[in-house]
């Protein structure tokens, strides 16, 4: 056992690797590998729920750094705008941030979110969206004692539709929008927000 552990020595291209993928610091990408005994990514796994675990400390810090991302889909019909805050102009101006609110405004820019959570929905669309769904489910036919639950399932699916938090992500849709978000601030190391974004679509009547 002693032996085997020799050959899966953590080498400097092994721990750089990690930084590049997770973003955590020299140490604790060390410490990860030597955990999971080189195995690539257990560590990364690893490290990523230790930093999604920091998340909920850094939400609350002001963010009141950021940009203005704007985004112009090919074609010239749709458009989007949104402000995309962190806590310093330092992190504001790397790589990463700014491609996260590229990211950001070509996934509104496909995925059309009209709310940002689903506390935001006005309570009269919900109860117009669930009365439709009933009326659909009755129509289908489906037996009374099962209607209240399909329509339930319903209105999660309208709420995975129109809120952006809950709406998978456009480029890997294994994650929401705000698991995305999450793991930014996990990489950053800052709390980052989605202040908030409109998005145009030629023709569109406005509200």
């Amino acid at each position: 056992m002693g032996q085997g552990e020799q050959e899966l020595e953590i080498t400097t291209a092994m721990i750089k690797e990690l930084r590049q993928e997770t973003g955590a610091g020299v140490l604790d990408c060390r410490d990860a590998l030597e955990a999971c005994n080189g195995d690539f990514e257990e560590a990364v796994a690893s490290l990523r729920e230790k930093g999604l675990a920091e998340v909920a400390k850094r939400s609350d810090r002001e963010a009141s750094e950021g940009l203005i991302e704007a985004y112009v889909h090919p074609g010239n019909r749709v458009a989007v705008m949104l402000e995309l805050n962190c806590e310093t102009d330092f992190v504001a101006r790397t790589a990463e941030f700014q491609t996260l609110a590229h990211d950001l405004a070509l996934h509104i820019a496909f995925a059309a979110p009209r709310y940002f959570i689903r506390e935001d929905v006005p309570a009269e669309v919900v109860e117009n969206e669930r009365a439709g769904f009933r009326a659909e489910v009755l129509e289908e036919g489906k037996p009374e004692h099962i209607v209240d639950r399909i329509v339930a399932g319903r209105i999660e699916k309208f709420y995975q539709q129109a809120c952006i938090m809950e709406q998978p992500f456009v480029k890997d849709e294994e994650r929401t929008v705000e698991e995305l978000i999450s793991s930014a601030i996990a990489k950053l190391g800052e709390n980052v927000i989605l202040r908030r974004f409109v998005r145009y679509e030629l023709g569109e009547e406005v509200a």
